[in-house]
């Protein structure tokens, strides 16, 4: 086996992703990439004072290699102890056999929602789609990389014309025809990513952008710049140890920005104002869910009998109600002692949990409920609802009329509806009339359930899983369009339809990937994200890559 050195660069950009909590990103080209993988992991595991990294590795159909661990290694030790293999023969099949990997389908990434891995190994490039980008990548914890393989192309531009699996969907009768203007755009923004490296199956560095010509070490100082947040934290959790119930689950927050949204929730619950409105929003993996959850069992420790917590789809809060069990074992309680868990029977839900039912002092119950079941809520005393901008606007109104407190929880920007009709409409509305500016949409009266509602609202900025700055989540949200969710409001009125024209758009040039175009495009998607409640990545290649999708925009004098 022939050494060869490898680029430093490739090493500091790794290990200054482990010293600042920031992910880095590794795009490689070739028929061997997957061989370069273990490297990249070795480098991971030296770097990183933890445990072994554990891999996401997914793929379309074929892995390519068995990934039988167990028979692996017993093959693997059993030529050892013969003498018929050396350790450095195949560092693959090592790797294979004595690292944490977990293989998911493209077409299962909604199961690994929650978890959190050292690496990601992204193969069969055709196959993937805006969402799956959004999905996977969020599992990768700072420090983590992200490695995406290429099979060997003669240049980059070759991936442009480059047939995805999806455009099977996108063809008609009369419409055959594809240009894979995603995949450009896709391959152009790496260049603007300043934590990613587009490297060949022998890890030399591809000059893909100025910024990868030099890549230097971080001071020492920066290192300590993030250790502020986490001593906030540990000082938040050192004065709230010795109360109860609060302390113990402050305790089980991951950043002072989610303990204090905690602090904030159970204010309110211990005030039982049951004309109050908790309004949180956040961007994907800010720990909203658990922040929810652990409330909910801060809502039970202070004696509230009746709690129901709706969501599109019972699987949406498996996380809600992981945490709210976990609430409650802080607090001395046991499973089968002190509560039950009761699984749905519906097929559809997958026997996702859907009610905890506690009987210490008296009985209390966390209950789900469809949420256009909203007449049920007569005698509740809290309703949670999470995953709102998933909510068709008109049942949230339902849910949150009653006379009852409301936890009412958004993912602002990701791939599972980015509800900005729900922050647009709503919350403007809930912000008015508790400024006690009474009216609905038309002017008349508004909701009798809304009157006299007070609001709190609550932001999550830390992510749990990375720290702040990361280039990867910016990247992703610049691509993919996710930060996309401010479109401008018109001071003077906007102008009449017949002093306006209709402009036709050159979706070659809108997905191009240069300033002004992003510029507009940005816009063009806070329009749409605006306009509809729930919005996906997807929709993004649809509009760049479907030939029967035109583009028409009203532009005015």
């Amino acid at each position: 086996m022939v050494r060869t050195k490898l680029d430093n660069r490739i090493r500091i950009l790794i290990e200054n992703g482990v010293a600042k909590g920031h992910r880095s990103m590794f795009v490689i080209v070739g028929d061997k990439a997957r061989d370069q993988v273990v490297i990249l992991h070795h480098i991971l595991s030296k770097a990183t004072v933890a445990a072994r990294p554990s891999v996401l590795w997914c793929y379309k159909k074929e892995l390519g290699f068995s990934s039988h661990r167990k028979k692996r290694m017993k093959e693997l030790k059993k030529k050892i102890r013969s003498g018929h293999m050396d350790v450095k023969d195949d560092p693959f099949e090592l790797f294979i056999s004595s690292t944490h990997i977990r293989y998911c389908y493209y077409s299962e990434t909604h199961k690994i929602l929650g978890n959190t891995f050292g690496m990601l190994v992204l193969q069969d490039f055709e196959a993937i789609t805006p969402n799956l980008l959004a999905r996977t990548i969020e599992t990768v914890e700072g420090g983590g990389i992200v490695a995406i393989l290429l099979k060997t192309v003669s240049s980059l531009k070759q991936l442009y014309a480059m047939t995805m699996d999806v455009h099977s969907r996108y063809r008609t009768e009369s419409h055959a025809e594809i240009v894979a203007r995603f995949n450009e755009r896709f391959i152009l923004s790496l260049a603007s990513c300043r934590d990613c490296a587009v490297v060949d199956d022998r890890l030399n560095v591809l000059p893909l952008s100025s910024h990868v010509a030099k890549i230097e070490a971080v001071p020492a100082n920066i290192k300590n710049e993030s250790s502020a947040k986490q001593e906030e934290l540990n000082a938040l959790k050192m004065s709230l140890a010795d109360t109860k119930p609060i302390g113990p689950l402050v305790a089980k927050c991951k950043t002072a920005c989610q303990a204090k949204a905690l602090l904030r929730l159970l204010d309110v619950i211990t005030e039982k104002s049951l004309q109050a409105t908790c309004s949180i929003t956040a961007a994907r993996g800010r720990g909203k869910s658990a922040a929810l959850g652990l409330a909910i069992a801060g809502a039970i420790g202070f004696s509230y009998t009746n709690i129901f917590v709706t969501s599109p789809a019972p699987d949406n809060l498996k996380t809600l109600f992981e945490f709210v069990v976990k609430g409650l074992e802080t607090m001395g309680m046991e499973e089968h002692t002190d509560f039950e868990l009761l699984q749905s029977t519906n097929p559809e839900f997958g026997k996702a949990l859907v009610r905890i039912n506690v009987f210490r002092d008296h009985r209390q119950v966390v209950q789900y409920i469809d949420p256009r079941d909203w007449a049920k809520l007569s005698q509740a005393e809290l309703v949670v609802i999470d995953e709102a901008a998933a909510i068709p606007l008109p049942v949230i109104k339902q849910l949150i009329s009653g006379a009852y407190l409301v936890f009412l929880a958004s993912t602002i920007n990701g791939y599972e509806g980015t509800g900005r009709s729900l922050s647009l409409k709503l919350l403007q509305q809930l912000r008015e009339q508790a400024a006690g500016i009474v009216s609905n949409d038309k002017g008349g009266p508004a909701l009798a359930g809304f009157k006299g509602r007070t609001l709190h609202e609550i932001s999550l900025e830390e992510s749990i899983r990375y720290k702040p700055g990361d280039q990867i989540e910016a990247w992703l949200n610049r691509v993919l369009c996710l930060d996309a969710t401010s479109s401008h409001r018109f001071a003077s009125g906007m102008p009449p339809p017949k002093e306006c024209q209709l402009l036709y758009v050159n979706r070659d040039t809108l997905f191009s990937f240069h300033k002004a175009s992003e510029v507009f495009l940005h816009s063009l998607m806070s329009i749409y994200v605006a306009a509809h409640y729930k919005n996906s990545p997807n929709d993004l290649q649809m509009l760049s890559d479907a030939p029967a999708h035109h583009l028409f925009v009203l532009m005015g004098p």
